[in-house]
């Protein structure tokens, strides 16, 4: 048995869920439909979004912040991080600017989050 806290609502309910040979065989203590589905996706495939900042030449700061263009899967973190560690661009970046694509062959894309011209 595994408990996870919802994340999908502001109720955050207390999930138990029960796992056998790999796959979920049941889910209780949500309070709506959606903790099913966030309960299920937490257990078999694990998801997270990254945010992170890379270096940039010409610009009033020397980091520009970014994120992953869809959640990335929790095992790969390290290796997508890794990634990001050795991207330089440099300014003008726009915001929403691909930096990266396809970070780790996951056809994931780095963007820019923030619009950053040349000093």
């Amino acid at each position: 048995m595994e408990e996870l806290i919802c994340i999908t609502c502001p109720k955050g309910c207390t999930l138990q869920v029960e796992v056998e040979q790999g796959k979920v065989k049941s889910i209780t203590g949500n309070s709506c439909p959606r903790g099913i589905v966030y309960a299920e996706n937490e257990i078999l495939h694990p998801m997270r979004m990254i945010t992170s900042t890379v270096r940039i030449d010409g610009a009033s700061i020397a980091r520009c912040p970014v994120m992953t263009s869809k959640p990335v899967p929790k095992e790969k973190i390290f290796d997508i991080m890794h990634e990001i560690e050795q991207i330089r661009v440099n300014a003008p970046v726009q915001m929403n600017q691909i930096l990266k694509e396809n970070l780790c062959g996951l056809d994931i894309h780095l963007i820019a989050t923030r619009t950053l011209n040349k000093k």
